[in-house]
């Protein structure tokens, strides 16, 4: 395969009509086409249309896998429902795309690694990735900040930088939230810096805050928020009204907190690396410990089974040598091996030197199993005659 490439596009305010799957059918004759999906996949050539104009024309979500290491996320917001200007001076950075088109907002998150050799075919990313579209909704900006830790992974953001607010419960990631870091491949040493700094998520605004905050809301906001809720379809207008006491709260919560640079975060995030890598190491030294243990123990019980048959040992040694095969003198010297061992532990090693002296002796003419013998340097003086 020379190329491969995945295209998942979802709609989730309102279906696609039949004149609406008809043209996409004109665009492709083998894509799977439903009421709320278009997806394909290219092993040669390419989309016949641009996708970022499909996504506005007719989708909400867009996702981009691709067997050279691009994942591209995309989603299609109404304008009324997202501030893109204010969300664009917030997270600023090269991979941070936040732009208008017509009356919907687009906003991009793209990573691309170079030489990815574990790549996927990329069919399970956007139901793992779509709620996320429902979170920006709400004012839940946790993936937006995401996206700018990737920005700043990939060296686009100065390290003088000041980072954004950070939102509450970045320590406490949602399954979607989760799936983002893998999609991008954000690192995790730099996340878990991030939320060193952010509060743990609240349950949500409690019913004598939103009651304040609603007192304070002027006349003419609170006559849109009641026509919202009296003649929209779906949950815009309750998602509306969250967002902004969202946006207002948090705004006020985070004036007076101290925001860390870039450099202050990747200093951090090289700390975390370090501390986990000492406790790797750590455990896989304990690891070690606990199988070397286990190791002498096994090797313990083994041996005084051995010493319960030492005499028997000794002639499965001479019947291994007598078959004359290099199988049986491997199978012969890993024995006395053993019977080394077992003399060193019952301090008899003069015994088992007379025993193993006699046996060369005896099988002087098999150059092979002396080699052997040599190698495994059974006795303390020897022999070097043989090669």
């Amino acid at each position: 395969m020379s190329e491969y490439q995945y295209y998942d596009f979802r709609a989730v305010d309102r279906p696609l009509t039949k004149v609406q799957m008809a043209e996409l059918r004109s665009i492709s004759t083998r894509a799977e086409i439903g009421s709320t999906s278009f997806t394909n996949h290219y092993e040669w050539g390419d989309l016949k249309a641009e996708p970022l104009k499909l996504l506005e024309k007719y989708f909400d979500a867009f996702v981009y896998v691709t067997n050279w290491g691009e994942h591209d996320l995309y989603f299609r917001l109404p304008q009324n429902l997202v501030n893109a200007k204010d969300l664009k001076s917030s997270y600023p950075g090269r991979n941070t795309c936040i732009r208008k088109s017509g009356n919907c907002v687009v906003i991009a998150f793209e990573s691309q690694i170079d030489g990815e050799e574990d790549w996927d075919d990329g069919t399970a990313w956007m139901g793992s990735l779509i709620l996320l579209r429902s979170d920006l909704l709400r004012g839940d900006y946790r993936c937006l900040y995401l996206n700018w830790l990737y920005s700043i992974q990939e060296g686009t953001v100065r390290e003088d930088t000041l980072e954004p607010p950070v939102p509450d419960g970045l320590g406490e990631l949602s399954a979607s939230l989760e799936s983002l870091i893998e999609f991008m491949r954000i690192d995790e040493d730099l996340v878990r810096a991030a939320a060193a700094a952010s509060s743990p998520s609240s349950a949500g605004p409690s019913e004598a805050e939103l009651a304040d905050w609603i007192q304070g809301l002027s006349e003419r906001d609170k006559n849109d928020l009641l026509l919202a809720a009296a003649t929209d379809s779906g949950d815009h207008w309750r998602n509306e009204l969250l967002r902004l006491f969202q946006e207002q709260w948090t705004s006020a919560r985070h004036s007076t907190g101290q925001r860390r640079t870039v450099g202050e975060l990747l200093a951090a995030a090289r700390l975390f690396s370090q501390e986990r890598e000492r406790l790797w190491e750590e455990e896989q030294a304990a690891k070690a410990a606990r199988k070397k243990a286990k190791e002498e123990a096994d090797r313990v019980v083994y041996l005084d089974q051995l010493a319960k048959r030492e005499d028997a040992a000794w002639d499965e040694v001479t019947t291994y040598i007598k078959t004359t095969q290099p199988s049986g003198y491997e199978r012969a010297v890993l024995l006395l091996i053993d019977l080394h061992d077992l003399a060193v532990r019952q301090e008899d090693e003069t015994g088992f030197h007379f025993k193993l002296e006699t046996l060369r002796n005896t099988h002087a003419k098999k150059e092979v199993f002396l080699r052997r013998l040599t190698e495994a340097k059974l006795w303390p003086e020897a022999t070097t005659k043989l090669r």
